[in-house]
């Protein structure tokens, strides 16, 4: 019989039972009181993981399409200095590109940004930054508060990737200057894929323009959303269950959350770096490891269908492989949303007993595991 599959993946994350069953309530219209309610609460409770006060507004839609709607909707601008060392930070450039002349400032994937270049781009006229806080294609989390700390200098706007951050580790918007930040609802958020909120502050409608994409009209969401409602039909399903995920969050405490989202991190690494496995990214003074998802090299002596396919096939353990150039090279263990310690064990544990087998020179480390995490 197939073993119950385990997602441990820099999302989509599993879901918790609750969220579960809040997929399977009976339709409500969008346009009733009930979903005004659940709309209302679920935008004042994103707040606080944003870290702002400002203006948050739900799309029907995949994190890429927020990215979208932030870079669309905020356009009126000649130049856009997007920031890039991994998949998603091109992504925002590809995106750019669309709207306005893009500076693409662009290192190697796992690389640690170098804020001189940063600021090398906005003194050559540059109004708007985009770049990704937390880059899961790498592993590696960004320095937002000297991205944004520069960007003040030269009154440019600043557009954040918090896709797999918010709810995940610290973000705090309205501190740091970010003006425009992105969340995905499958990420650590705990819910299922589909909705992405987007939290604006009042600087950006400067940049306000009106020839936006019709459907990604920042504008017309934060217009509706005076009255609790979405401007076209939502996906009322995944509203119910981002209620219930951002209850889950509520009742946990955000601080409590974060904690454990980063104990849990810090409990992969030290696995890895005692099991005398290498981490992917390069850091420095300004970068970390990333708190919800850990990159590792691929050790000599298996390959990544070996790896992912016997965890698949024999434990029903998902984790994910490099992207593009990077496949074959690393592996990605997520640990995002509502993962407890016996999620992290079962996936070490499995990846052990595959890489001995198959005869890798790793030390068996998840004693480790238990020193962190207890």
């Amino acid at each position: 019989m197939k073993p119950e599959n385990l997602l441990m993946i820099p999302g989509p994350v599993q879901l918790h039972e609750r969220i579960i069953k809040a997929l399977g309530s009976q339709m409500i219209s969008h346009r009733s009181k009930d979903f005004e309610e659940v709309y209302e609460y679920c935008r004042e409770a994103l707040k606080p993981l944003f870290g702002t006060k400002g203006d948050v507004v739900i799309i029907s839609g995949s994190g890429t399409a927020g990215m979208e709607a932030a870079v669309a909707s905020f356009s009126k601008v000649r130049k856009i200095t997007c920031v890039s060392n991994g998949k998603f930070g091109e992504r925002f450039a590809e995106i750019a590109w669309r709207y306005a002349e893009v500076d693409h400032v662009k290192f190697e994937w796992g690389d640690s940004i170098d804020l001189d270049k940063v600021r090398e781009s906005l003194e050559n006229g540059s109004e708007m930054v985009t770049f990704v806080h937390n880059e899961t294609s790498t592993g590696i989390l960004n320095p937002a508060r000297e991205i944004c700390k520069i960007a003040k200098e030269y009154d440019a706007l600043v557009v954040m990737d918090g896709i797999t951050s918010v709810g995940g580790d610290e973000v705090r918007m309205d501190e740091w200057g970010v003006d425009v930040c992105i969340v995905g609802s499958q990420k650590c958020l705990g819910a299922p894929p589909g909705l992405a909120a987007v939290a604006i502050n009042e600087k950006a409608w400067e940049f306000y323009n009106e020839r936006v994409p019709y459907y990604l009209d920042l504008k017309a969401y934060v217009k509706k959303a005076e009255k609790n409602q979405t401007p076209y039909t939502p996906a009322v399903p995944l509203f119910l269950a981002l209620k219930e995920a951002l209850k889950i969050i509520e009742e946990e405490g955000l601080e409590n959350r974060i904690e454990r989202h980063r104990r849990l991190a810090k409990a992969v690494r030290e696995w890895a770096i005692e099991a005398g496995l290498e981490l992917f990214p390069r850091l420095n003074e300004y970068s970390s490891y990333s708190n919800t998802v850990t990159a590792i090299k691929m050790p000599k002596g298996i390959t990544d269908s070996e790896l992912r396919g016997t965890l698949r096939n024999e434990f029903g353990i998902t984790i994910s492989g490099g992207q593009e150039h990077l496949k074959g090279k690393i592996f990605r263990i997520g640990n995002m949303g509502n993962v407890s310690k016996r999620e992290i064990v079962a996936t070490l544990a499995a990846i052990e007993s595959v890489m001995l087998r198959k005869g890798v020179e790793i030390k068996p480390a998840l004693n480790k595991v238990y020193e962190v995490l207890g």
